[in-house]
């Protein structure tokens, strides 16, 4: 059977946006996708996920962002903020129960933004978390890093700077407002208490997310159950067929 596909508005004003999600009935805990930068909830993580939640009775959502996939609104008012209250409020409206957060690439970082605040709530949902290549702090230690002068001067001079990709013809648009929205949300400087399992999947050839970014991840997660797995011949994209079963072995691990 089909998920439901829905949509919420959240925020208010010039701020409302549509977003859309596919939700899939079932048992819990809850599967809960969340994307990274660019992609969108029918890609090759997501639907081997929502492929697993049929064959296994589990219940699971996935959305996408604002300026993404099937949403509504344009990319470039995108934020780190924005997407999180986009994530939070599909799951406090839509989602069901205790719920299992998959996370990829910027959507890591948002799991981690999530389940941080469901632990200050003492909210109780999160059952645990699967990272795959998280891009924590993406926003000052992955993309600021690595832009030239040049592209300090364009992102400075014209508020966005055009990042070529390796996974579509036109370039990734990085605007000074997502770089400084970053700020608000960075984890690197202190000890991260989530209260659930966390698995990690990272690859060491991922030349968007350095392994050694998960290893610091670990470091900073003391006080919770972290497995780390590193696939020694994979990249950032962690969607071959292996590295879908690593993902599906996580979740059935903390389910």
């Amino acid at each position: 059977m089909a998920p439901f596909q829905g949509e919420l508005t959240v925020g208010s004003g010039v701020d409302a946006r549509q977003v859309a999600f596919l939700r899939r009935e079932g048992e819990g805990p809850e599967i809960f996708f969340l994307g990274g930068f660019m992609s969108d909830m029918r890609g090759a993580k997501a639907e081997a996920l929502d492929a697993f939640a049929e064959r296994t009775g589990r219940a699971m959502i996935r959305f996408d962002y604002s300026g993404h996939g099937q949403s509504g609104g344009n990319v470039e008012d995108g934020t780190i903020s924005r997407w999180l209250e986009e994530a939070a409020t599909v799951l406090g409206d839509v989602a069901k129960g205790p719920q299992i957060l998959v996370g990829s690439s910027m959507g890591g970082w948002i799991a981690v933004l999530l389940a941080l605040a469901d632990a200050r709530a003492q909210g109780g949902r999160i059952a645990g978390l699967v990272l795959l290549a998280p891009a924590i702090d993406m926003t000052q230690d992955l993309i600021l890093p690595h832009m030239s002068a040049e592209a300090r001067a364009e992102l400075e001079t014209t508020g966005r700077w055009r990042l070529p990709s390796a996974y579509s013809e036109r370039p990734y648009v990085i605007t000074k407002r997502l770089i400084e929205d970053g700020k608000r949300h960075l984890l690197g400087g202190g000890p991260i208490a989530i209260g659930a399992p966390v698995h990690i999947i990272q690859g060491v050839l991922d030349e968007e997310v350095p392994w050694s970014h998960a290893v610091d991840l670990v470091s900073h997660l003391a006080q919770d159950d972290v497995v780390l797995t590193l696939i020694k011949d994979a990249g950032h994209r962690l969607s071959r067929p292996e590295d879908l079963d690593k993902m599906l072995s996580a979740v059935a691990t903390i389910a």
